[in-house]
């Protein structure tokens, strides 16, 4: 019997929501993208079960190899894998659609879950939490060097979210935000600097006229 991942109450045989608590169980990585799993257990460690991780296989266009937890289908991706992973597996939206992008956030969304701060599967320091993208309602824990740890259910979350332009809408944001940063700064230092110069240049002419005329003067 299928239990969910949030508080192990049995789902029902026709629904991947939770009638206890509300939360979305997705069912691993099936009807999504075609795997395959490695039987060589990974020395990698699930950062919620603590045991070791499967290695599996994406097929997209190409084979890229990701770790998975068998027990909470958390998923582990090296520096990269997930924008390869997405790029290859969701084919490019052409319009943003807002309202889209709000339902699919307020649909997924678990805020009510308590935060935790995880641990990497590498390394095992404490990952950091960040938005993936603008707009995308997904907070991934991330270990610089190492790679992104997402949640069940999180890899569905940024499919619809690419799908419905949200890849779009953060590239549109991350080039305002370059444009703002290019701009130049207030001119106010530089003509208050030139200024300074001209009161400088101004006083030393003076100075001189005052010596030559003290000198014919003599």
């Amino acid at each position: 019997m299928r239990r969910c991942h949030a508080c192990s109450a049995p789902l029902n045989a026709n629904s991947n929501i939770c009638q206890y608590c509300g939360t979305r169980n997705d069912i691993d990585l099936h009807g999504k993208i075609d795997f395959s799993v490695q039987e060589d257990i990974s020395n990698r460690v699930c950062p919620h079960c603590t045991t070791p991780l499967q290695t599996v296989n994406l097929y997209t266009d190409g084979s890229v190899q990701i770790e998975r937890c068998q027990k909470c289908y958390g998923l582990f991706f090296d520096p990269g894998e997930i924008e390869t992973v997405l790029e290859n597996s969701v084919s490019g939206a052409n319009i943003i659609n807002r309202k889209l992008l709000t339902a699919i956030t307020q649909e997924r969304s678990q805020h009510w879950q308590k935060i935790r701060y995880l641990k990497c599967p590498v390394c095992q320091q404490f990952m950091r939490r960040i938005n993936f993208g603008y707009r995308s309602g997904v907070v991934i824990d991330q270990c610089r060097t190492h790679g992104i740890w997402l949640d069940n259910g999180e890899i569905s979350h940024l499919m619809e979210w690419k799908k419905a332009g949200g890849q779009i809408l953060h590239e549109k944001k991350q080039a305002q935000l370059k444009r703002q940063q290019s701009r130049p700064k207030s001119n106010h230092s530089s003509v208050e600097i030139s200024e300074s110069f001209n009161h400088t240049d101004d006083d030393n002419l003076l100075g001189t006229v005052a010596r030559l005329i003290f000198q014919l003067m003599r």
